[in-house]
């Protein structure tokens, strides 16, 4: 490895199709404190943004690369003045546009410029069907703001997409969820069992649903799917913990995403700043034509060269990809491991484990269990001196 983090790629480069999908974290600032949030845990240890310029330069190298959708993520992405101008010019790159947000921030003179600007698309995130769970989940008191924002985005004709995170809090309220996607319009609800990544890893005993609630939930949303037909796609995601065989993260390591973090740190995923021994390459020092093709954190993980037993030689991975780095070694202490919760891998009874601990807490409400960590500052300086 040079010193730049930069070598030849481990496949051709002609076998290296271009990043389709990019994610651009243009800030790590919000004003919610979801406890299932996948930014870093020791995000207040780096409060380093890129410029608009330098957000701009990305933009224009991806684009020429091949990215054809652009999402603008956080934190919340609305803290950054500059995210019209930012719209502005994704537009003019061609990129289909994407504004991953709280709402917070969304008012109606801000939407009505974004519309002017070329946004194509709003994806708008709620926590539950209640304002008291929504509220308390983020600890702050926004469901009612929320559902202004959602007004607002069908008042300007944008598709109505709406994501809710599940867990063991909410998962009872799916039919209540529903409900409240079918009234505001929604025509495309997700809902996205907590992964457990980030803060979501840190309150993992808390937000661990039971088999009993999953199939319930399971089942409601099914049986909408059957009575309400095209009127509203739901997308219901099962926590990785209670499958059987891993899901295919990203479509691959350094397959079709590109993550850039508020600090310009360029990622195969979101979470994989929790891997060691990787330098991610920075936009501000290196061209992401160079960081997509030869910086050793992006050639790490692609094809099967680094697969060890019982990927290497099992018949699905080029179905899996050997499921998630980051799970493996928040689960084995080994990135390069099968992801566990596949039940080919030697280290899968641990899961199951994990989830019956989880329950067994939860059950006995234990007073010694670690309370529920809020994504906050002081929490996230708190976390961070722990680990270090």
């Amino acid at each position: 490895m040079s010193a730049a983090g930069l070598s030849e790629p481990i496949l051709s480069k002609s076998s290296i199709a271009p990043p389709l999908w990019l994610l651009v974290e243009l800030t790590y600032r919000c004003p919610l404190h979801c406890i299932f949030c996948y930014n870093p845990v020791n995000y207040a240890q780096n409060r380093d943004e890129l410029s608009t310029a330098q957000w701009v330069d990305v933009m224009r190298q991806a684009r020429t690369l091949g990215a054809a959708q652009l999402g603008f993520s956080g934190g919340e992405p609305l803290l950054r003045d500059d995210l019209e101008e930012l719209i502005v010019e994704g537009r003019r790159l061609g990129y289909y546009t994407n504004l991953i947000t709280s709402g917070v921030g969304l008012t109606e003179d801000r939407i009505a410029r974004m519309r002017d600007a070329g946004l194509d698309h709003i994806q708008l995130s709620f926590q539950d069907s209640t304002k008291e769970m929504n509220d308390f989940l983020t600890s702050t008191k926004t469901f009612d703001l929320k559902s202004r924002v959602a007004t607002l985005i069908k008042k300007y004709e944008y598709p109505m997409v709406l994501n809710v995170v599940l867990h063991r809090y909410n998962l009872d309220h799916v039919d209540r969820i529903i409900q409240m996607a079918l009234e505001m319009g929604v025509e495309y609800l997700e809902l996205a069992n907590t992964q457990y990544y980030g803060w979501g890893l840190v309150n993992r005993a808390h937000l661990m649903p039971s088999h009993e609630q999953l199939k319930r939930a399971e089942a409601i949303v099914n049986d909408y799917r059957a009575r309400v037909g095209n009127k509203i796609r739901i997308l219901f995601v099962v926590p990785d913990y209670f499958e059987e065989r891993p899901k295919a993260c990203m479509n691959g390591w350094g397959a079709v995403f590109l993550a850039i973090a508020a600090d310009g740190s360029a990622l195969p995923c979101h979470a994989a700043k929790s891997l060691p021994g990787l330098d991610f390459p920075n936009v501000a020092q290196h061209s992401i034509r160079d960081i997509w093709y030869h910086s050793d954190a992006f050639n790490k993980y692609r094809g099967d060269a680094w697969m060890k037993e019982p990927c290497k030689t099992c018949p699905e991975k080029e179905k899996d990809f050997g499921g998630c780095r980051c799970q493996a070694l928040a689960l084995t202490g080994d990135a390069a491991n099968a992801d566990p919760v596949c039940s080919k891998s030697p280290q899968h009874a641990e899961v199951q484990e994990i989830v019956r601990q989880a329950h067994q807490s939860q059950r006995s409400a234990q007073s010694n269990s670690q309370p529920i960590m809020f994504r906050t500052d002081a929490n996230s300086i708190s976390l961070s001196a722990k680990d270090s």
